[in-house]
C-alpha cells in the first residue's frame, strides 16, 4: 500500500466536519482551508488566501492579531495551545470560537493547523447559566429559609447565603456538621429522621431548639440523588423562635383562663359542697359528744371508741371531699398523660350530682364496658364535662321541678372517645351550630366563655365538640378525642 499523497491528505481533511485553517508557521498567512471552514467562514480557499487578521476577525482587543501569532508560536516550543478567538464571516456574521493551534512540520515547511469550532451556543447558554445562577444568588441571600446539603455524615457540603446568615456563619467559616446547630438533646433525634429522610418529596416539618438554646429551627429534608457529585439530604430551615415564643405566650393566657375557670366552676358548686361537707362534720360532732358522754360513765369505753372511730371514718369523708376540691383547682401546670376517659367521667361525676341533687334534677351516668384510652390533660379534659354538665342543670332550672334529668355517658366511635351531655330542657331553637364559638350561651344570664373555653381546650387535644337538638327534646352537647395505645397512669384525681 502506498502512502497518502497530499492531495490525499486535503480530501481527509475535507471530509472532516471540524473546521481547518494552515498558516505559514513563519508568515502567519492562511495557505489552505478545508470545505468545513470554506463553508462556515462563506470564503473560497483562494479567497481567504490573502485575507489578513483585520478581514476575518470580530475587532476587539481580546482578538487582536499579535495574540493568535503569540498562540501559534508557543505551539511549536509548547504543543497545541488552545484559545478562544472570534471568527467574522464574508457576510459579516461573527462566529464565537474554540480555536486549538497545532505546530505541524511538513516535508516543504513549517505550518501551524488551526482547528476551530463554533462555540456561540454553548457560550449563549453559559451565559445564561450565569446570570441566573447570579439571580439565584440575589434571591436567596434575601430568602428567611435556608438550604443546606448534607452528605453521609451529615456534615454541611453547601449552605446558601441565607442559610449562613440564620446560622450566624461569618465569610470564610467552614460550616461543620449540622449536628453542631441543634441542642445536644436534639441530635440524636436529627439523626434518626434523616437517617429516613424521603426521596419523593419533602419530610413534615421537625422543630429543634438551636445549640445555644435561644432559638428554635424549623427543618423539612429530602434525599436528593441529581448528579455523582450532588447527592445526599437536602435540608431547608428558618428560624422560627418568635413562632414558637407567640405560641408559648397563648399557651400561658390559656392556662390562666383555665385556671380562672376552674375557680369559677367551683364558686357555682360552693354550696353544694358545702352541704356535703355540713353532714360530715354534723356527724363528728355529734360522734364526738357522745363519746365524751360514755367516757364519763362506767363500763361504757367500748362505746366511746366505737363513736370515735366512727368521728374518725367521717373525718375521712370530709378529707376526702376537701382533697377532691383542693386538686381539681389548685393545678396548673400542664400533665399530659394516658388517661381512662371513663375514669375522668366517674371524677366529674361526683361534683355533678352534688349540684344535680341542689338544682333538684336527676342525673343519669352511662357507663362503657371497655377502657377508653386518650392522651389528655385529665384536669381539662374533666373541667370540659363539668362546664357542660352545669350548663345543662342551669338550663332545666327554668323548667317545672317534675322530671327534669341530665344525662352524661361515654362511647366510641370511629378511632374516638365521645362524651356526651344530654337534658331535656327546652333545647334551642336556633344557633346550636355555634354555641362553642365564643359569646354565644344556653343561659339567659350566660356569656358562653366557659363553652369557648371548652372547644380551645378540645382542640388542644386534637378534637371536635359539637352541640345538636337531643332526641325527644332537650340539647345534646358531645366531644370526641382521639383514642391512643399505651396503659392509663393512675385513675384517681390529679
Amino acid at each position: 500500500m502506498t502512502c497518502p499523497n497530499e492531495s490525499d491528505f486535503h480530501r481527509l481533511l475535507d471530509a472532516l466536519t471540524l473546521c481547518v485553517l494552515l498558516h505559514d508557521a513563519q508568515t502567519k498567512a492562511i495557505v489552505w482551508a478545508n470545505h468545513a471552514a470554506c463553508v462556515a467562514l462563506g470564503f473560497t480557499v483562494e479567497e481567504l488566501m490573502p485575507l489578513k487578521a483585520r478581514d476575518m476577525t470580530r475587532p476587539e482587543p481580546k482578538y487582536d492579531r499579535a495574540l493568535a501569532v503569540a498562540a501559534m508560536d508557543r505551539s511549536a516550543t509548547e504543543g497545541p495551545q488552545v484559545y478562544e478567538w472570534c471568527y467574522r464571516s464574508k457576510s459579516g456574521e461573527d462566529m464565537l470560537s474554540e480555536a486549538i493551534a497545532t505546530h505541524v512540520r511538513l516535508a516543504e515547511r513549517a505550518v501551524v493547523m488551526v482547528q476551530f469550532r463554533d462555540i456561540s451556543a454553548e457560550e449563549s447558554i453559559k451565559r445564561r447559566l450565569r446570570a441566573y445562577e447570579a439571580r439565584l444568588r440575589e434571591f436567596m441571600q434575601d430568602l428567611s429559609e435556608g438550604v443546606a446539603l448534607l452528605n453521609d455524615a451529615a456534615e454541611i457540603q453547601y449552605i446558601s447565603e441565607s442559610g449562613r446568615r440564620l446560622l450566624g456563619l461569618r465569610a470564610g467559616d467552614i460550616p461543620g456538621a449540622v449536628f453542631d446547630y441543634v441542642a445536644k438533646e436534639e441530635a440524636a433525634r436529627l439523626a434518626r429522621e434523616l437517617e429516613k429522610a424521603p426521596t419523593d418529596g419533602p419530610s413534615s416539618p421537625a422543630r429543634y431548639r438551636s445549640a445555644d438554646g435561644a432559638r428554635w429551627l424549623r427543618l423539612t429534608y429530602r434525599h436528593v440523588e441529581l448528579e455523582d457529585d450532588l447527592s445526599g439530604v437536602l435540608i431547608h430551615f428558618r428560624d422560627i423562635t418568635h413562632v414558637v415564643r407567640t405560641e408559648e405566650a397563648r399557651l400561658a393566657e390559656a392556662r390562666t383562663l383555665e385556671y380562672a375557670g376552674r375557680y369559677n366552676a367551683m364558686g357555682e358548686m360552693a354550696t353544694a359542697i358545702a352541704h356535703e361537707l355540713s353532714q360530715p362534720i354534723a356527724s363528728i360532732r355529734n360522734f364526738i359528744e357522745g363519746a365524751i358522754q360514755r367516757l364519763a360513765q362506767p363500763d361504757q369505753t367500748e362505746s366511746a371508741i366505737w363513736g370515735l372511730r366512727a368521728a374518725d371514718r367521717q373525718a375521712e369523708h370530709a378529707a376526702a371531699i376537701i382533697k377532691s376540691v383542693r386538686e381539681y383547682v389548685a393545678r396548673r401546670d400542664p400533665n399530659i398523660a394516658v388517661a381512662d376517659v371513663r375514669s375522668i367521667l366517674a371524677d366529674a361525676a361526683y361534683f355533678i350530682g352534688l349540684r344535680a341533687q341542689e338544682a333538684d334534677v336527676a342525673l343519669r351516668v352511662e357507663v362503657f364496658d371497655k377502657p377508653l384510652l386518650i392522651r389528655c390533660e385529665r384536669v381539662l379534659i374533666g373541667q370540659v364535662i363539668l362546664n357542660l354538665a352545669f350548663n345543662a342543670i342551669d338550663a332545666l332550672s327554668v323548667l317545672e321541678k317534675s322530671g327534669r334529668a341530665v344525662t352524661i355517658g361515654v362511647s366510641a366511635d370511629e378511632g374516638a372517645a365521645v362524651v356526651y351531655v344530654r337534658d331535656n330542657g327546652a333545647g334551642l331553637s336556633a344557633g346550636h351550630e355555634r354555641l362553642f364559638d365564643g359569646f354565644s350561651s344556653s343561659k339567659a344570664s350566660g356569656n358562653g366563655i366557659g363553652l369557648s373555653l371548652c372547644k380551645s381546650i378540645i382542640s388542644r387535644h386534637d378534637g371536635a365538640i359539637r352541640a345538636f337538638p337531643a332526641v325527644g327534646g332537650g340539647l345534646e352537647c358531645r366531644f370526641w378525642v382521639p383514642l391512643c395505645s399505651g396503659t392509663a397512669s393512675d385513675g384517681g384525681g390529679e
